[in-house]
C-alpha cells in the first residue's frame, strides 16, 4: 500500500477513532471526569516521560565516556519523545500507545523490531554478504603532507 495513503488515513481516522472513543466514556462516566482523566493522564505521562529521559541521557553520557556510539540510547530519546507527544494528545487510545512506550523492554523491544524490519541491522561493509569487490563503488583517497607558505 502506498506509504502516503496510510499516512492520511492515521491523519484522519486517528482523531476520528479517538473521538468515538473519548465520546463513548465520556457517556458512560461523564464528561467531566473523561476530560479530568484525559489531563490526569498528560501530567502522569509528562512526569514518566521527564524522569526516563533523563535516566536515558544518563545512559547516552555513560555510552560516550566508554567511546561507544549511543546509538540505542538515542533511539530511546526519540520514542520516549513520541511517548510524550502521545501522552499530550487527549484521548485514551494515544495515551495507551504513549504509556506503553513507556515500559523499558517494550521500548527496546519495539524499536529492535523496528530496526530489523527497516533492514539496517545487518553486517556492515566488508561483512559476510557484502558484495564483491568489482560491484563496491570505491572512493578514492590520496594521502599526502602539505605547508602553508605565506606569500
Amino acid at each position: 500500500m502506498n506509504p502516503g495513503i496510510i499516512f492520511l488515513l492515521i491523519l484522519v481516522g486517528a482523531p476520528l477513532l479517538e473521538l468515538y472513543v473519548l465520546i463513548e466514556v465520556g457517556s458512560e462516566i461523564g464528561a467531566l471526569p473523561t476530560i479530568l482523566i484525559s489531563v490526569f493522564t498528560a501530567v502522569l505521562g509528562a512526569s514518566l516521560v521527564r524522569i526516563q529521559g533523563v535516566s536515558v541521557l544518563l545512559r547516552v553520557q555513560k555510552t560516550l565516556a566508554r567511546g561507544e556510539v549511543p546509538a540505542l540510547e538515542m533511539l530511546e530519546g526519540a520514542f520516549l519523545m513520541m511517548a510524550g507527544i502521545m501522552l499530550l494528545f487527549p484521548g485514551f487510545i494515544t495515551d495507551a500507545i504513549g504509556f506503553l512506550l513507556l515500559v523499558p523492554p517494550l521500548r527496546r523491544k519495539f524499536i529492535l523490531a523496528v530496526i530489523k524490519r527497516c533492514g539496517t541491522m545487518g553486517p556492515g561493509p566488508g561483512g559476510p554478504s557484502a558484495p564483491a569487490e568489482t560491484e563496491v563503488r570505491r572512493i578514492r583517497v590520496i594521502e599526502g603532507e602539505y605547508r602553508h607558505e605565506d606569500d
